[in-house]
Formats: structure tokens, sequence, C-alpha cells
């Protein structure tokens, strides 16, 4: 039987999200065209918004929201350059830090098409 999204976050198993995330951020930051986009200091906060984002989505603590309140993903990311190169650039990171941390097929038939989704919908170029 298929995942349900909130069940992702369960899956997935202790740290939720966190090492996909760590995994995500590790290759942004040396990447020549996302890396760029974080201004210097931020990547903490980076990481900590993009991994609570995830736990709450998907079955997790509500985290997000209770510090920052409704996600308002395209607002929060107007004032980013962000064309085809750059979704391309996050998804194929986002794939490949998937892979290192070998997210289960049944997590990634849940989460793969909401980061398409996400990802074309922050372009604004």
């Amino acid at each position: 039987m298929p995942l349900g999204e909130a069940e992702v976050f369960d899956a997935l198993g202790p740290g939720g999200f966190g090492p996909l995330v760590a995994a995500f951020y590790r290759r942004v930051r040396a990447d020549d065209l996302l890396g760029p986009m974080y201004p210097p200091g931020e990547w903490a906060q980076a990481e900590w918004r993009l991994r609570a984002f995830l736990d709450q989505r998907f079955g997790g603590p509500m985290a997000y929201s209770e510090r920052r309140g409704h996600p308002r993903l395209r607002m929060r990311h107007a004032p980013f350059a962000i064309g085809e190169p750059e979704r391309d650039r996050w998804l194929a990171l986002m794939a490949a830090a998937m892979e290192e941390v070998a997210v289960s097929d049944a997590v990634t038939e849940v989460v793969a098409p909401f980061f398409l989704m996400v990802a074309e919908g922050m372009r604004n170029r």
C-alpha cells in the first residue's frame, strides 16, 4: 500500500527530513548556480527552514508554522531570480541527496512529485 503524505515523516525514521536536508545543503553550498543565492551566514537558518517545512508538510511537528507562520513559498522566494536552470539544479541536487541518504522508494514516490511541483512553482523568470 502506498504511503500517504502524512506518513512520510514517520517512514523516514529518526530525524525526519534532517539527514536529507543536510545532504542537500552540502551540495548547494558548493554549487556555482544556487550557492551564491544564499547570504553568507544564513546556511543554518536556510537548512532549518527547509527541514522544518518538509517535516511539517509530511506529517511531522508544526515547528515551521509556529515559528514563521504560513509558508508563503512563492512570496519568500520572489527576491531570487529562479528560472529553468535554477529549478533544474535544485531538483538535481535534491535527487542526489535523496540517493545519498537512501530515501526509500515509497517515500520517493510521494516527495519527488511534490519537489517537482514546488520547484516549478518557484520559477519567476
